[in-house]
């Protein structure tokens, strides 16, 4: 069974909603998040990126940044920016991006369920990037941003999705600059509430799409707070993290492209010969944009020119890991080629969302680094196939678009 759980939200007053929500913490540097604050004393970024109201210099791990989130948090509910529900609730969210509409319900996970795998994974985390959102969670007592599930599609839950959708006025209905429409129901119904819990035990799994580092997160927060409380009952807040769940059928996954700062002491030449003894035909596309148009096509671009690169059947491996883009270049290219051993500590590979498109990757080639690699999207399937099977695809397999809304709902802990 996979848990949902009612709870009580804390979430902007309405006529704040559309300055409060912002973009999630981990999509964006330091310097773009002081400028998609800037002039906006009520965005979200002043919570969940902290450091940007203090100085230059200020760690982005140091204790103050956390106390100066929590600090933030605590006024804005104070003056009644955001506000506290009066009972525990259900919530639906709509995302519609280019015609394409996700509903997902906003509820809370069981961490137990995080941690006896009935909330499947498919990456690793990082120990810093775990630190940082641990001590964030623990210092503002709230899990501050959602994590994003999917579930097998159900249509018992899809119609009731629907069928409260179409006969309730929404709380939020929010166009924000990007063009992404975000619309969002309160469900205080006790029958509704209760009648999707039980839909939801009969869900054998959740599977995460994307915060890892968060779900990680709020697990350890939970023990932590755990073994503070060593008579705890297992009800309390902090057994339980915040997530919006989304049918699988809903979702898209975009590329995630990968850039390298150099060719590992090899020409242009050199680099391009050992691409094809490693099994790749090379087309040059000239200055033509190339997009993968199948699994197993990626695109390059090297000095100036666009190729595309067709990895050959016979080195293409069978399972299921293996025979994704992201492990194909990694196991091809990356590693033995250009020297990238361990993607997610080496410096010299920076990693770019397909969202952005491929003249990021022209401007990142042309700005600081060698060679960029576009990358066919993995599939929906692929993810949950992997998942399944205890599997773990490489660093930065999948990029989600439209991104949640930070600053919509809080889970106090």
């Amino acid at each position: 069974m996979a848990t949902v759980r009612a709870f009580r939200a804390v979430r902007p007053s309405k006529e704040y909603v559309d300055r409060v929500m912002a973009l999630p913490y981990d999509v964006m540097s330091r310097e773009e998040a002081v400028e998609m604050a800037a002039g906006n004393p009520v965005s979200f970024l002043h919570v969940s990126r902290a450091e940007i109201d203090l100085s230059n210099e200020e760690n982005p791990y140091d204790p103050g940044v956390y106390q100066k989130g929590k600090e933030t948090l605590s006024d804005f509910i104070e003056q009644n920016i955001l506000q506290r529900e009066t009972k525990p609730m259900l919530y639906l969210y709509r995302q519609v991006m280019n015609g394409r509409v996700q509903t997902g319900i906003v509820g809370c996970a069981a961490i137990d369920e995080y941690i006896n795998d009935t909330i499947k994974k498919h990456e690793l985390t990082r120990v810093d990037k775990e630190i940082d959102r641990i001590n964030h969670f623990d210092v503002c007592n709230a899990n501050t941003e959602p994590v994003f599930l999917a579930y097998r599609e159900d249509k018992r839950i899809r119609s009731i999705v629907e069928g409260f959708a179409a006969n309730h006025d929404p709380e939020y209905d929010v166009t924000t600059a990007d063009g992404i429409r975000h619309i969002f129901w309160c469900i205080a119904q006790d029958d509704v509430i209760e009648g999707l819990i039980r839909l939801f035990d009969d869900i054998p799994n959740f599977y995460i799409a994307d915060g890892h580092h968060r779900s990680a997160s709020a697990c350890k927060v939970g023990l932590k707070r755990r073994a503070e409380n060593p008579d705890f009952c297992g009800e309390e807040e902090f057994n339980f993290f915040m997530a919006v769940i989304f049918p699988d059928q809903d979702l898209r996954i975009f590329d995630y492209n990968r850039a390298v700062k150099d060719l590992n002491g090899n020409t242009a030449g050199e680099f391009i010969a050992k691409l094809k003894t490693a099994g790749f035909e090379i087309e040059d596309r000239g200055s033509s944009l190339y997009e993968p148009e199948a699994k197993h096509n990626f695109g390059m671009f090297l000095e100036g020119k666009w190729y595309k690169l067709t990895a050959k059947p016979e080195i293409i491996p069978a399972d299921i890991i293996g025979s994704l883009d992201v492990s194909i270049l990694q196991s091809l290219v990356l590693s033995p080629i250009l020297g990238i051993q361990d993607p997610r500590t080496d410096k010299r590979i920076d990693f770019i969302g397909g969202i952005r498109g491929l003249a990021e990757l022209e401007k990142r080639v042309n700005q600081d680094m060698k060679v960029a690699f576009a990358v066919y999207p993995v599939r929906i399937d692929d993810l949950l196939a992997v998942s399944d099977q205890g599997k773990i695809m490489p660093p930065k397999s999948t990029w989600f678009e439209p991104k949640l809304g930070s600053g919509l709902f809080i889970h106090e802990l």
